[in-house]
Protein backbone atom coordinates (compact mmCIF):
# COMPACT_ATOMS: atom_id res chain seq x y z
CA UNK A 1 0.00 0.00 0.00
CA UNK A 2 2.70 2.47 0.99
CA UNK A 3 4.55 1.61 -2.34
CA UNK A 4 1.47 2.53 -4.19
CA UNK A 5 0.62 5.85 -2.31
CA UNK A 6 4.07 7.00 -3.34
CA UNK A 7 4.38 6.12 -6.90
CA UNK A 8 2.02 8.73 -7.83
CA UNK A 9 0.78 8.92 -11.65
CA UNK A 10 3.07 9.89 -15.06
CA UNK A 11 3.27 13.35 -15.15
CA UNK A 12 1.13 14.18 -12.06
CA UNK A 13 3.57 16.16 -10.39
CA UNK A 14 4.68 17.90 -13.69
CA UNK A 15 6.00 21.35 -12.77
CA UNK A 16 3.33 23.85 -13.02
CA UNK A 17 3.92 27.32 -14.30
CA UNK A 18 2.18 29.85 -12.11
CA UNK A 19 -1.27 31.19 -12.89
CA UNK A 20 -1.11 34.35 -15.32
CA UNK A 21 -3.33 37.39 -14.59
CA UNK A 22 -5.34 37.16 -17.31
CA UNK A 23 -6.62 33.02 -16.39
CA UNK A 24 -9.99 32.80 -14.38
CA UNK A 25 -9.67 30.82 -11.20
CA UNK A 26 -11.78 29.00 -9.17
CA UNK A 27 -13.36 30.90 -6.01
CA UNK A 28 -11.79 29.18 -2.93
CA UNK A 29 -12.77 29.36 0.67
CA UNK A 30 -10.14 29.03 3.48
CA UNK A 31 -11.52 28.57 7.06
CA UNK A 32 -8.78 29.47 9.83
CA UNK A 33 -5.68 31.97 9.97
CA UNK A 34 -3.21 29.86 11.95
CA UNK A 35 -0.27 28.35 10.10
CA UNK A 36 -2.46 26.24 7.71
CA UNK A 37 -5.07 28.88 6.47
CA UNK A 38 -1.91 31.91 6.07
CA UNK A 39 0.25 29.10 4.96
CA UNK A 40 -2.31 27.92 1.82
CA UNK A 41 -2.89 31.53 1.33
CA UNK A 42 0.85 32.62 0.59
CA UNK A 43 0.87 29.34 -1.44
CA UNK A 44 -1.62 30.94 -3.86
CA UNK A 45 -0.63 34.64 -4.01
CA UNK A 46 2.96 32.72 -4.72
CA UNK A 47 1.28 30.58 -7.70
CA UNK A 48 -0.87 33.64 -9.24
CA UNK A 49 -3.99 32.95 -7.60
CA UNK A 50 -6.03 35.36 -5.68
CA UNK A 51 -9.72 34.35 -5.94
CA UNK A 52 -9.47 33.12 -2.60
CA UNK A 53 -11.57 34.39 0.65
CA UNK A 54 -10.11 33.33 4.14
CA UNK A 55 -12.76 33.90 6.95
CA UNK A 56 -11.70 33.91 10.88
CA UNK A 57 -14.05 33.73 13.50
CA UNK A 58 -11.78 36.06 15.41
CA UNK A 59 -10.61 39.52 15.19
CA UNK A 60 -6.87 38.48 14.80
CA UNK A 61 -4.80 36.08 12.90
CA UNK A 62 -2.55 33.56 14.63
CA UNK A 63 -5.10 30.57 15.52
CA UNK A 64 -3.99 28.68 18.26
CA UNK A 65 -1.23 31.06 19.10
CA UNK A 66 -3.26 33.93 18.90
CA UNK A 67 -5.57 31.84 21.87
CA UNK A 68 -2.73 30.57 23.83
CA UNK A 69 -1.68 33.40 25.97
CA UNK A 70 -0.95 32.26 29.08
CA UNK A 71 2.57 32.37 30.74
CA UNK A 72 5.37 30.70 29.60
CA UNK A 73 3.45 29.45 26.10
CA UNK A 74 6.62 28.21 23.62
CA UNK A 75 6.85 25.81 20.97
CA UNK A 76 8.00 21.94 21.86
CA UNK A 77 9.53 22.30 17.86
CA UNK A 78 12.57 24.38 17.46
CA UNK A 79 12.10 27.73 15.45
CA UNK A 80 13.79 27.22 12.61
CA UNK A 81 11.40 23.90 11.62
CA UNK A 82 8.59 25.64 13.38
CA UNK A 83 7.92 28.33 10.37
CA UNK A 84 7.45 27.67 6.69
CA UNK A 85 9.87 27.23 4.36
CA UNK A 86 8.69 29.36 1.73
CA UNK A 87 8.43 32.35 4.00
CA UNK A 88 11.54 31.70 6.23
CA UNK A 89 12.41 33.80 9.38
CA UNK A 90 16.30 34.24 9.82
CA UNK A 91 16.71 36.17 13.43
CA UNK A 92 14.63 33.67 15.37
CA UNK A 93 15.38 34.86 18.94
CA UNK A 94 15.40 31.47 21.22
CA UNK A 95 15.89 27.93 19.80
CA UNK A 96 12.48 27.09 20.92
CA UNK A 97 9.64 29.93 20.04
CA UNK A 98 7.39 31.36 22.65
CA UNK A 99 3.96 32.39 22.19
CA UNK A 100 4.44 36.06 21.18
CA UNK A 101 7.41 35.64 18.70
CA UNK A 102 5.14 32.71 16.69
CA UNK A 103 2.46 35.14 16.59
CA UNK A 104 4.22 38.37 15.61
CA UNK A 105 6.08 35.60 12.99
CA UNK A 106 2.22 35.28 11.37
CA UNK A 107 1.14 38.75 11.63
CA UNK A 108 4.15 39.75 9.48
CA UNK A 109 3.56 36.87 7.33
CA UNK A 110 -0.12 38.27 6.78
CA UNK A 111 1.41 41.33 6.17
CA UNK A 112 4.12 40.65 4.08
CA UNK A 113 1.99 38.79 1.64
CA UNK A 114 -0.92 41.23 1.49
CA UNK A 115 -3.59 38.63 3.25
CA UNK A 116 -5.27 41.37 5.09
CA UNK A 117 -7.62 42.54 2.00
CA UNK A 118 -8.39 38.85 1.63
CA UNK A 119 -9.48 38.05 5.26
CA UNK A 120 -12.94 38.37 6.90
CA UNK A 121 -12.38 38.61 10.50
CA UNK A 122 -15.11 37.96 12.95
CA UNK A 123 -16.68 35.36 10.71
CA UNK A 124 -17.44 31.85 11.78
CA UNK A 125 -18.89 29.82 9.23
CA UNK A 126 -20.94 26.81 10.90
CA UNK A 127 -22.32 25.43 7.91
CA UNK A 128 -21.31 23.88 4.69
CA UNK A 129 -23.16 22.24 1.89
CA UNK A 130 -22.47 21.10 -1.18
CA UNK A 131 -24.56 21.81 -4.41
CA UNK A 132 -24.22 19.04 -6.96
CA UNK A 133 -26.08 20.87 -9.16
CA UNK A 134 -23.66 23.89 -9.48
CA UNK A 135 -20.43 22.17 -7.82
CA UNK A 136 -20.34 24.79 -5.29
CA UNK A 137 -19.64 24.67 -1.55
CA UNK A 138 -22.54 27.22 -0.33
CA UNK A 139 -21.24 28.36 3.54
CA UNK A 140 -22.66 30.16 6.22
CA UNK A 141 -21.86 32.11 9.12
CA UNK A 142 -23.24 32.23 12.72
CA UNK A 143 -24.05 35.86 12.16
CA UNK A 144 -26.44 34.37 9.11
CA UNK A 145 -24.21 35.46 6.00
CA UNK A 146 -24.46 33.13 3.03
CA UNK A 147 -21.44 32.95 1.05
CA UNK A 148 -20.48 30.81 -1.68
CA UNK A 149 -17.06 28.90 -3.27
CA UNK A 150 -16.03 26.30 -5.36
CA UNK A 151 -12.71 24.92 -3.39
CA UNK A 152 -13.40 24.30 0.28
CA UNK A 153 -10.56 23.88 2.55
CA UNK A 154 -10.56 23.97 6.08
CA UNK A 155 -7.82 24.76 7.99
CA UNK A 156 -9.46 24.88 11.47
CA UNK A 157 -6.85 23.10 13.68
CA UNK A 158 -7.08 19.99 15.83
CA UNK A 159 -6.53 21.88 19.32
CA UNK A 160 -9.02 24.88 18.74
CA UNK A 161 -11.90 24.03 21.10
CA UNK A 162 -11.08 23.72 24.61
CA UNK A 163 -12.67 20.66 26.95
CA UNK A 164 -13.76 21.13 29.90
CA UNK A 165 -15.04 18.13 31.90
CA UNK A 166 -18.72 18.19 33.65
CA UNK A 167 -17.67 17.92 37.18
CA UNK A 168 -20.52 18.64 39.39
CA UNK A 169 -20.87 22.26 41.11
CA UNK A 170 -18.83 23.85 38.48
CA UNK A 171 -21.43 26.08 37.70
CA UNK A 172 -21.60 27.18 40.96
CA UNK A 173 -18.21 28.20 41.60
CA UNK A 174 -17.82 31.98 42.94
CA UNK A 175 -14.51 32.65 42.04
CA UNK A 176 -13.11 33.31 38.97
CA UNK A 177 -12.56 30.01 36.82
CA UNK A 178 -10.96 30.25 32.99
CA UNK A 179 -9.62 27.90 30.47
CA UNK A 180 -5.80 28.19 29.61
CA UNK A 181 -6.30 28.61 25.77
CA UNK A 182 -9.04 31.68 26.98
CA UNK A 183 -6.38 33.18 29.55
CA UNK A 184 -7.89 36.77 30.64
CA UNK A 185 -6.12 39.56 30.41
CA UNK A 186 -7.55 41.49 33.27
CA UNK A 187 -7.40 39.28 36.10
CA UNK A 188 -4.68 39.19 38.39
CA UNK A 189 -3.75 36.18 40.26
CA UNK A 190 -1.20 37.84 42.77
CA UNK A 191 -2.00 36.61 46.70
CA UNK A 192 -4.71 34.21 45.15
CA UNK A 193 -5.75 30.26 46.16
CA UNK A 194 -5.09 28.75 42.88
CA UNK A 195 -6.22 25.30 41.52
CA UNK A 196 -5.19 23.95 37.98
CA UNK A 197 -7.03 21.53 36.98
CA UNK A 198 -4.92 19.03 34.57
CA UNK A 199 -1.18 18.92 34.16
CA UNK A 200 -0.86 18.68 30.24
CA UNK A 201 1.61 20.77 27.73
CA UNK A 202 -0.07 23.71 29.04
CA UNK A 203 -0.11 23.47 32.77
CA UNK A 204 3.87 22.15 32.49
CA UNK A 205 4.86 26.14 31.08
CA UNK A 206 2.37 28.06 32.84
CA UNK A 207 2.27 26.48 36.51
CA UNK A 208 6.46 27.23 37.21
CA UNK A 209 4.98 31.22 35.97
CA UNK A 210 2.12 31.65 38.77
CA UNK A 211 3.50 29.74 41.77
CA UNK A 212 5.92 32.68 42.42
CA UNK A 213 3.40 34.80 42.88
CA UNK A 214 0.55 33.30 44.04
CA UNK A 215 -0.37 32.36 47.88
CA UNK A 216 -0.80 28.89 47.39
CA UNK A 217 -1.34 26.56 44.55
CA UNK A 218 -2.81 23.10 43.55
CA UNK A 219 -2.45 20.85 40.73
CA UNK A 220 -5.46 18.10 40.20
CA UNK A 221 -3.45 15.24 37.90
CA UNK A 222 -5.36 12.08 36.47
CA UNK A 223 -2.69 10.41 35.87
CA UNK A 224 1.36 11.79 35.76
CA UNK A 225 2.86 12.59 32.74
CA UNK A 226 6.33 11.24 31.43
CA UNK A 227 8.94 14.85 31.80
CA UNK A 228 12.16 15.51 29.93
CA UNK A 229 14.59 18.22 30.38
CA UNK A 230 14.60 21.36 27.56
CA UNK A 231 16.65 23.52 27.44
CA UNK A 232 16.16 27.22 25.88
CA UNK A 233 19.23 29.41 25.22
CA UNK A 234 18.96 32.54 23.02
CA UNK A 235 20.64 32.42 19.69
CA UNK A 236 23.80 34.64 19.40
CA UNK A 237 23.55 37.88 17.49
CA UNK A 238 26.20 36.54 15.36
CA UNK A 239 24.26 32.96 14.63
CA UNK A 240 21.43 35.50 13.30
CA UNK A 241 23.50 37.21 11.72
CA UNK A 242 24.54 34.30 9.19
CA UNK A 243 21.21 33.23 9.17
CA UNK A 244 20.80 36.06 7.53
CA UNK A 245 23.35 36.47 5.31
CA UNK A 246 23.45 33.15 4.41
CA UNK A 247 20.06 31.50 3.55
CA UNK A 248 21.34 28.22 2.28
CA UNK A 249 22.96 27.86 6.25
CA UNK A 250 19.34 28.59 7.60
CA UNK A 251 18.46 25.94 5.11
CA UNK A 252 20.79 23.44 6.24
CA UNK A 253 20.12 23.99 10.30
CA UNK A 254 16.43 23.61 9.63
CA UNK A 255 16.96 19.69 7.40
CA UNK A 256 19.21 18.82 10.18
CA UNK A 257 16.60 19.96 13.06
CA UNK A 258 14.43 17.96 10.78
CA UNK A 259 16.60 14.65 10.70
CA UNK A 260 17.11 14.66 13.85
CA UNK A 261 13.34 14.85 15.13
CA UNK A 262 12.61 12.50 12.53
CA UNK A 263 14.40 9.89 14.27
CA UNK A 264 12.79 10.31 16.99
CA UNK A 265 9.71 8.03 15.81
CA UNK A 266 11.84 5.08 16.94
CA UNK A 267 10.49 6.23 20.67
CA UNK A 268 6.65 5.82 19.89
CA UNK A 269 7.34 1.83 17.82
CA UNK A 270 5.35 -0.47 19.99
CA UNK A 271 8.62 -2.37 22.57
CA UNK A 272 10.96 -0.21 21.15
CA UNK A 273 14.26 -0.49 23.12
CA UNK A 274 14.76 3.17 22.26
CA UNK A 275 11.86 3.73 24.18
CA UNK A 276 13.04 2.23 27.49
CA UNK A 277 16.47 3.92 27.21
CA UNK A 278 14.34 6.99 27.21
CA UNK A 279 12.17 6.25 29.99
CA UNK A 280 15.42 5.46 32.20
CA UNK A 281 15.96 8.95 31.33
CA UNK A 282 13.00 10.30 32.59
CA UNK A 283 12.84 8.38 35.40
CA UNK A 284 16.15 9.45 36.16
CA UNK A 285 15.53 13.04 35.97
CA UNK A 286 12.48 12.95 37.89
CA UNK A 287 14.83 11.12 40.66
CA UNK A 288 17.64 14.14 40.29
CA UNK A 289 15.03 16.94 40.39
CA UNK A 290 12.36 15.39 42.96
CA UNK A 291 13.71 14.98 46.37
CA UNK A 292 10.68 14.49 48.15
CA UNK A 293 9.90 10.42 48.16
CA UNK A 294 5.80 10.85 48.61
CA UNK A 295 5.57 13.69 45.86
CA UNK A 296 7.69 11.58 43.31
CA UNK A 297 5.70 8.35 43.50
CA UNK A 298 2.75 10.99 42.49
CA UNK A 299 4.90 11.88 39.74
CA UNK A 300 5.32 8.02 38.12
CA UNK A 301 3.87 7.74 34.85
CA UNK A 302 1.23 4.39 34.74
CA UNK A 303 2.00 3.40 31.17
CA UNK A 304 4.93 3.42 28.40
CA UNK A 305 6.10 6.37 26.90
CA UNK A 306 5.18 8.50 24.14
CA UNK A 307 1.38 7.14 24.60
CA UNK A 308 0.39 10.24 25.61
CA UNK A 309 2.10 13.49 24.59
CA UNK A 310 5.90 13.74 25.67
CA UNK A 311 6.04 16.90 27.60
CA UNK A 312 9.58 19.19 27.72
CA UNK A 313 10.23 21.64 30.15
CA UNK A 314 13.23 22.35 32.70
CA UNK A 315 11.25 23.75 35.70
CA UNK A 316 8.10 21.99 36.54
CA UNK A 317 9.35 19.12 38.85
CA UNK A 318 11.31 22.14 40.92
CA UNK A 319 7.97 24.28 40.90
CA UNK A 320 6.13 21.18 42.51
CA UNK A 321 8.57 20.90 45.33
CA UNK A 322 7.57 24.40 46.28
CA UNK A 323 5.79 24.60 50.09
CA UNK A 324 2.92 26.41 48.90
CA UNK A 325 2.71 23.97 45.74
CA UNK A 326 0.43 20.64 46.56
CA UNK A 327 -0.10 17.89 43.95
CA UNK A 328 -3.30 15.80 44.33
CA UNK A 329 -3.65 12.39 42.35
CA UNK A 330 -7.22 11.73 43.83
CA UNK A 331 -10.37 12.10 41.50
CA UNK A 332 -12.21 15.03 41.50
CA UNK A 333 -15.67 14.02 42.84
CA UNK A 334 -17.45 18.18 43.13
CA UNK A 335 -16.66 22.03 43.05
CA UNK A 336 -18.12 24.04 45.99
CA UNK A 337 -18.54 27.83 45.85
CA UNK A 338 -15.09 28.16 47.47
CA UNK A 339 -13.40 24.73 47.16
CA UNK A 340 -12.63 21.85 44.82
CA UNK A 341 -13.76 18.26 46.66
CA UNK A 342 -12.12 15.34 46.00
CA UNK A 343 -13.71 11.46 45.92
CA UNK A 344 -11.24 11.00 49.49
CA UNK A 345 -13.31 13.95 50.92
CA UNK A 346 -10.81 16.37 50.88
CA UNK A 347 -11.78 20.15 50.62
CA UNK A 348 -9.14 22.59 49.01
CA UNK A 349 -10.12 26.11 49.19
CA UNK A 350 -9.60 27.97 46.06
CA UNK A 351 -10.02 31.42 44.71
CA UNK A 352 -9.60 30.34 41.08
CA UNK A 353 -9.99 27.78 39.17
CA UNK A 354 -7.73 27.26 35.53
CA UNK A 355 -8.87 24.30 33.40
CA UNK A 356 -5.82 22.80 31.87
CA UNK A 357 -7.94 19.80 30.00
CA UNK A 358 -7.00 20.13 26.35
CA UNK A 359 -9.08 20.12 23.39
CA UNK A 360 -12.43 18.19 22.19
CA UNK A 361 -9.74 17.44 19.43
CA UNK A 362 -10.95 14.31 17.44
CA UNK A 363 -14.30 15.97 16.86
CA UNK A 364 -12.73 17.72 13.33
CA UNK A 365 -14.01 20.47 11.49
CA UNK A 366 -16.20 20.97 14.61
CA UNK A 367 -18.55 23.37 15.16
CA UNK A 368 -18.95 23.46 11.09
CA UNK A 369 -21.68 20.86 10.00
CA UNK A 370 -20.55 19.87 6.75
CA UNK A 371 -22.95 17.94 4.14
CA UNK A 372 -21.86 16.54 0.89
CA UNK A 373 -23.20 14.96 -1.88
CA UNK A 374 -26.51 12.99 -1.55
CA UNK A 375 -26.96 15.00 1.94
CA UNK A 376 -24.98 12.81 3.29
CA UNK A 377 -23.55 14.58 6.68
CA UNK A 378 -20.10 14.37 7.33
CA UNK A 379 -20.48 13.45 11.09
CA UNK A 380 -22.53 11.33 9.98
CA UNK A 381 -20.06 9.23 7.90
CA UNK A 382 -17.45 9.67 11.22
CA UNK A 383 -19.36 8.10 13.48
CA UNK A 384 -16.80 5.48 14.32
CA UNK A 385 -14.34 8.14 14.01
CA UNK A 386 -12.80 10.75 11.66
CA UNK A 387 -10.86 9.26 8.55
CA UNK A 388 -9.90 10.96 5.14
CA UNK A 389 -7.56 9.82 2.46
CA UNK A 390 -4.63 11.15 3.23
CA UNK A 391 -6.24 13.22 6.21
CA UNK A 392 -7.21 15.39 3.47
CA UNK A 393 -10.00 14.50 1.33
CA UNK A 394 -13.57 12.58 1.87
CA UNK A 395 -15.77 10.92 -0.74
CA UNK A 396 -18.41 12.44 -1.43
CA UNK A 397 -17.43 15.66 -0.25
CA UNK A 398 -15.85 17.19 -3.67
CA UNK A 399 -13.51 19.82 -3.68
CA UNK A 400 -13.14 19.79 0.17
CA UNK A 401 -9.70 19.63 1.38
CA UNK A 402 -8.69 19.16 5.26
CA UNK A 403 -5.26 20.80 6.77
CA UNK A 404 -4.29 18.96 9.71
CA UNK A 405 -7.21 16.95 9.09
CA UNK A 406 -7.23 13.16 10.69
CA UNK A 407 -4.22 11.05 11.05
CA UNK A 408 -1.79 14.10 10.37
CA UNK A 409 -0.94 14.82 13.91
CA UNK A 410 2.72 14.24 15.11
CA UNK A 411 4.95 12.92 18.37
CA UNK A 412 8.09 12.83 17.04
CA UNK A 413 8.12 15.95 14.54
CA UNK A 414 6.54 19.56 13.06
CA UNK A 415 2.97 19.88 12.48
CA UNK A 416 4.47 22.62 9.84
CA UNK A 417 6.15 20.52 8.10
CA UNK A 418 3.13 18.09 7.42
CA UNK A 419 1.34 21.17 7.28
CA UNK A 420 3.35 22.29 3.78
CA UNK A 421 3.30 18.76 2.43
CA UNK A 422 -0.92 18.96 2.59
CA UNK A 423 -0.69 22.44 1.14
CA UNK A 424 1.37 21.43 -1.39
CA UNK A 425 -0.89 18.88 -2.50
CA UNK A 426 -4.26 21.00 -2.25
CA UNK A 427 -2.07 23.38 -4.74
CA UNK A 428 -1.81 21.00 -7.36
CA UNK A 429 -5.19 19.63 -7.17
CA UNK A 430 -6.30 23.26 -7.61
CA UNK A 431 -4.65 23.76 -10.33
CA UNK A 432 -5.48 20.20 -11.96
CA UNK A 433 -9.39 22.14 -11.67
CA UNK A 434 -7.92 24.84 -13.42
CA UNK A 435 -5.84 23.46 -16.17
CA UNK A 436 -8.16 20.25 -17.20
CA UNK A 437 -10.71 22.09 -16.73
CA UNK A 438 -12.39 20.36 -13.83
CA UNK A 439 -15.84 21.15 -12.11
CA UNK A 440 -14.93 18.62 -9.36
CA UNK A 441 -11.90 16.33 -7.49
CA UNK A 442 -13.53 13.93 -5.24
CA UNK A 443 -11.45 10.56 -3.78
CA UNK A 444 -13.17 7.42 -5.02
CA UNK A 445 -14.21 5.71 -1.59
CA UNK A 446 -12.13 2.30 -2.31
CA UNK A 447 -9.11 4.58 -2.27
CA UNK A 448 -9.70 5.68 0.74
CA UNK A 449 -10.75 2.79 2.15
CA UNK A 450 -7.84 0.43 1.23
CA UNK A 451 -5.86 4.00 2.83
CA UNK A 452 -6.96 3.86 5.43
CA UNK A 453 -6.83 0.76 6.72
CA UNK A 454 -2.66 0.83 5.64
CA UNK A 455 -2.54 4.20 8.31
CA UNK A 456 -5.12 1.26 11.14
CA UNK A 457 -2.41 -1.48 10.48
CA UNK A 458 0.06 0.74 10.65
CA UNK A 459 -1.27 2.63 13.82
CA UNK A 460 -0.83 -1.43 15.78
CA UNK A 461 2.52 -0.86 15.87
CA UNK A 462 2.36 2.26 17.52
CA UNK A 463 2.97 2.71 21.43
CA UNK A 464 -0.32 5.20 20.80
CA UNK A 465 -2.99 2.29 21.32
CA UNK A 466 -1.04 1.44 24.59
CA UNK A 467 -3.75 1.53 27.29
CA UNK A 468 -3.90 5.04 28.19
CA UNK A 469 -6.29 7.89 28.00
CA UNK A 470 -5.12 10.60 25.08
CA UNK A 471 -6.60 13.67 22.78
CA UNK A 472 -4.85 11.13 20.09
CA UNK A 473 -8.00 8.56 20.64
CA UNK A 474 -11.76 8.23 20.43
CA UNK A 475 -13.41 7.01 23.68
CA UNK A 476 -13.85 3.90 21.69
CA UNK A 477 -9.76 3.81 21.27
CA UNK A 478 -9.32 4.35 17.33
CA UNK A 479 -6.30 6.54 16.82
CA UNK A 480 -7.27 9.46 14.64
CA UNK A 481 -5.33 12.03 15.23
CA UNK A 482 -1.48 10.53 14.68
CA UNK A 483 0.40 9.50 11.92
CA UNK A 484 1.34 6.48 12.19
CA UNK A 485 5.05 6.46 10.65
CA UNK A 486 7.70 8.29 9.74
CA UNK A 487 7.09 11.95 8.12
CA UNK A 488 9.06 10.89 4.81
CA UNK A 489 6.59 8.58 3.88
CA UNK A 490 3.72 11.38 4.55
CA UNK A 491 6.11 13.89 2.36
CA UNK A 492 6.69 10.98 -0.73
CA UNK A 493 2.97 9.82 -0.49
CA UNK A 494 1.45 13.66 -0.64
CA UNK A 495 4.68 14.59 -3.59
CA UNK A 496 2.26 14.59 -6.13
CA UNK A 497 -1.56 13.68 -6.53
CA UNK A 498 -2.43 10.31 -8.04
CA UNK A 499 -5.59 12.29 -9.60
CA UNK A 500 -6.65 8.28 -10.90
CA UNK A 501 -7.78 7.79 -7.54
CA UNK A 502 -10.04 10.91 -8.06
CA UNK A 503 -13.86 10.89 -9.75
CA UNK A 504 -13.33 13.76 -11.58
CA UNK A 505 -16.00 15.64 -13.00
CA UNK A 506 -15.70 17.86 -16.16
CA UNK A 507 -16.93 21.72 -16.43
CA UNK A 508 -19.32 21.46 -18.63
CA UNK A 509 -18.93 25.16 -19.48
CA UNK A 510 -15.43 24.98 -20.24
CA UNK A 511 -12.57 26.91 -18.51
CA UNK A 512 -13.28 28.81 -15.15
CA UNK A 513 -14.67 32.55 -15.48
Amino acid sequence: MLREMIQGLPGGGRRRAPITGSTPTPRIAILGTGFGGLGMAIRLVQSGITTFTIYEKADGVGGTWRDNRYPGAECDVPSHLYSLSFAPKHDWSRHYPEQPEILDYLEQCTDDWDLRSHIRFGTEIVAARFDDDTTTWLLESREGDEFESDVLVCALGQLNRPAIPAIAGADEFAGTQFHSARWPADHALAGERVAVIGNGASAVQFVPRIAPVIEHLTVFQRSANWVLPKKNPPFAASTKGLFGRFPALDRAYRGWIYASFEARFFWFRRNSRLARLIEKAGHAYREAEVADPELRAKLVPDYPIGCKRILAVSDYYSTLGRADVDVVDQPIERIEPDAVVTAAGERHPVDTIIWATGFESTDFLAPVQVVGRDGQKLDEVWHDGAEAYLGLTVSGFPNLFMLYGPNTNLGHNSIVFMLERQIGYVLQCVHELIEAPLASLDVRRPVMDTYNRFVQKQMHQTVWEAGCHSWYKTESGKVTNNWPTFTVAYWLATRHPRFSSFDRRPRPDGPWD
